[in-house]
């Protein structure tokens, strides 16, 4: 009886040490799964919002210029002038352009007079018909030469093309100009109709269509409007394109050259494009275009996939690529998680961006 018992006492360490050593090497799986929260993926259109900025333009400024060369006799108006369409705005010194459009008439009405005289020697046949024509020739010759000098003395004075305002002066009186030499510059601004021209990049730029809605803001104020141009070529200078946003209503308060900055909102126009917003913590290993991150498809097991970055906004970013069929987004716990690692997903229900 007694050496029953004491291999019994013996055996004991040994039972203990074994449900010990089981305790340990399930503390030790436990260990291995990772807690994490996981957000549901949901798809949108490539929709998005593009930041950008650029200056205020009416679209229609034009250099004026007169159509001769001359010396400037006078300018009547100063930078910041408002002007009505058709308003004299500058002029030439008118003696030397006179003085042509004198020599044209004068060699019209002599050629007038040679074909009348021609004309009736030969009807008496003292003429030749040959003689006749030339003279006619020379009378068709002389009325282009005066059509041309009146339309030089014409365009011997700037008038305002449309109402709008002065906004440069490049030369003054008593300089010389030659013909084409812009002298001033004006606007339509008193149109009311204003733009924000500004640049983009080549995937901002295909992402953002006609009618796309953007908030515009300055140190004059915030102003709606939308996108109603798009550039169909890069700017030679800088290589990015461009987009002219229209100002809703008629701001008062806005000058050219004016600095603006712009917040696009883009609407979906391909619905075979999707994309997903995620959480800035859920990106790993970023490089501006690409990245990765962990999604699971059973909640027992994370998995690390390459996605594409589209854009990165004020509080997300938006993936375009490589988020197909996946159940949920891992958000936390990311950093502690390799491929295949086992996870325990502790949020209650899955979280929406």
């Amino acid at each position: 009886m007694k050496l029953i018992q004491i291999l019994s006492i013996a055996a004991l360490p040994v039972v203990m040490a074994s449900c010990g050593t089981k305790q340990e090497t399930a503390k030790a799986t436990d260990t291995d799964i990772i807690p994490v929260k996981t957000m549901a993926l949901t798809t949108s259109g490539a929709g998005g919002v593009i930041n950008t900025s650029g200056q205020f333009t009416t679209d229609d400024e034009v250099l004026l210029s007169f159509k001769t060369g001359g010396i400037i006799s006078k300018i009547l108006v100063k930078e910041g002038d408002a002007v009505q369409q058709g308003q004299l705005l500058a002029t030439l010194n008118m003696a030397e352009i006179n003085a042509l459009a004198d020599q044209a008439r004068i060699g019209y009405e002599k050629a007038t007079r040679d074909l009348k005289r021609v004309t009736n020697l030969y009807k008496d046949s003292v003429a030749t018909l040959e003689q006749m024509q030339n003279a006619q020739t020379a009378v068709d010759l002389a009325r282009q030469q005066l059509t041309a000098a009146d339309f030089n003395k014409t365009h011997s004075e700037i008038r305002a093309t449309r109402s709008g305002y002065v906004l440069h002066k490049m030369m003054n009186e008593g300089q010389q100009v030659a013909s084409g030499s812009a002298v001033l510059q004006i606007n339509g601004a008193r149109t009311g109709v204003w733009y924000l021209r500004a640049g983009l990049s080549d995937r901002e730029w295909a992402a953002v269509h006609l009618n796309d809605k953007a908030t515009i803001t300055t140190d004059a104020g915030t102003f709606d409007g939308v996108v109603a141009r798009r550039s169909e070529g890069a700017d030679p200078m800088t290589g990015s394109f461009s987009v002219d946003i229209k100002l809703a209503g008629q701001p008062h308060n806005i000058a050219a050259g004016m600095f603006g900055k712009a917040t696009v909102t883009t609407t979906a126009h391909n619905t075979t494009t999707n994309t997903w917003a995620i959480p800035y913590d859920a990106l790993l290993d970023g490089d501006g275009t690409s990245g990765y991150v962990f999604v699971t498809t059973d909640n027992k097991t994370a998995h690390k996939v390459k996605v594409t970055v589209s854009s990165i906004e004020k509080d997300k970013v938006i993936i375009s690529d490589g988020l197909q069929d996946v159940g949920g987004l891992i958000i936390s716990g990311s950093a502690y998680l390799t491929d295949n690692s086992p996870i325990k997903v502790t949020n209650n229900s899955t979280a929406k961006l």
